[in-house]
């Protein structure tokens, strides 16, 4: 190989690699800013996690509520309720109803931010629907959970300690990718009742103050399908529940879960769930988590009879 023909070699190669870096950058940046966005919260980008929060402060923010829908969806989406007033580290279940407008179904997908965005960061989502494409049938509406928390470093970070409200909000989009799309029909109350989806709704709303192995704020739920109201050893009920005679039917819990003191006078449970799938799939859960605590009991008592 002649010198100059080496030496152009050598200049050649440096610059076809810098052009090589520099369209894998601008072909993957809108993956990699999504990902700088999801770690730093920058443009308030919400954090995602599978679990709550496992503290709770007495500081507390007001998170408010925005939906908004793209032209081209022939979508009604609003939030239930515009405001909550949330403990910094609390769990929190909020809902938000859509409705296809459309003669069609339609896969539609839900962008998000918080502000301030500086919020971002501190701003937990533990279940969305804004994490999936979704399908919603021609004329059927659904009303959709969000579980989320604010972590309580908010209040220590100097940039973001004199936050009092954040805002957070969703633009639902028609899908431009609507394969594997998820049915929204899952949050219809008539839908099959789903346990799984109940245990998770469980931990999230009702675990702070339920356990399944203990007493907490609330009495414990293990085994409640169908046991005396106000009969778990050692808890302090309100006499009102406990001379209520009821059973924990699936009627009743429902009943109860949708407005407690509405339901029996005089009892101290302040928490509702408003939302008819959600307290579909909690009572699932608990009926079934009833049965599988019942099964080795039952299974003593034929052993011993037989012995």
């Amino acid at each position: 190989m002649s010198p100059t023909r080496h030496k152009n070699l050598k200049i050649l190669v440096p610059c076809i690699a810098v052009i090589g870096i520099m369209l894998g950058l601008v072909a993957y940046s809108p993956t990699l800013y999504r990902l700088f966005c999801a770690a730093t919260g920058y443009g308030g980008t919400t954090q995602r996690t599978a679990s709550g929060s496992d503290a709770v402060s007495q500081r507390t923010v007001t998170v408010r509520f925005d939906a908004n829908v793209a032209p081209g969806l022939p979508w009604r989406f609003e939030p239930e309720q515009n405001e909550v007033n949330v403990q910094l580290g609390e769990n929190k279940l909020v809902f938000f109803s859509a409705e296809n407008l459309g003669d069609q179904p339609i896969v539609g997908h839900a962008t998000f931010n918080v502000t301030p965005g500086s919020a971002g960061i501190y701003f937990n989502k533990i279940q969305c629907f804004c994490f999936d494409e979704e399908r919603l049938e021609a004329h059927q509406k659904v009303d959709m959970p969000v579980v989320f928390f604010v972590d309580p470093a908010l209040a220590t970070d100097r940039d973001t300690r004199d936050i009092n409200a954040i805002t957070l909000s969703y633009t639902f989009f028609r899908s431009t990718n609507p394969g594997g799309a998820k049915d929204l029909s899952r949050f219809v109350a008539s839908a099959e009742p789903n346990p799984a989806r109940g245990q998770q709704l469980f931990s999230e709303t009702c675990a702070a103050c339920h356990g399944l192995e203990k007493n907490k704020t609330g009495p414990s739920l293990a085994g409640v399908f169908e046991r005396k109201a106000g009969s778990a050893a050692g808890y302090n009920y309100s006499s009102a529940l406990v001379q209520s005679g009821i059973r924990w039917s699936a009627d009743n819990l429902d009943r109860w879960l949708a407005n407690p003191r509405k339901f029996i006078a005089g009892v101290r449970m302040p928490a509702r769930v408003p939302n008819a799938s959600a307290r579909r799939d909690i009572i699932a859960f608990l009926k079934q988590e009833s049965q599988q605590r019942a099964e080795p009991t039952a299974g003593a008592i034929a052993q011993s009879s037989a012995d």
